[in-house]
């Protein structure tokens, strides 16, 4: 799966230190969903599109399996 949550978070001016705090995540975590070693849970994925205020198939799109 791909995603635009790096693109997103830089829009805003957050690091992902600010982007986890706000998810209530690790940075880690942050860091994984942007490089694609990590998928997120439905729960999360519906939070990361909140805070966005975008729908989740906009934020994340499938990719090349």
């Amino acid at each position: 799966m791909n995603n635009y949550v790096r693109a997103l978070r830089g829009e805003r001016d957050w690091s992902q230190a600010d982007l986890a705090q706000k998810l209530d995540v690790s940075r880690q975590t942050i860091n994984a969903i942007e490089t694609g070693k990590y998928d997120p849970s439905l729960p999360l994925a519906f939070k990361i599109a909140r805070l966005f205020g975008m729908p989740i198939e906009t934020i994340f799109v499938p990719g090349e399996e």
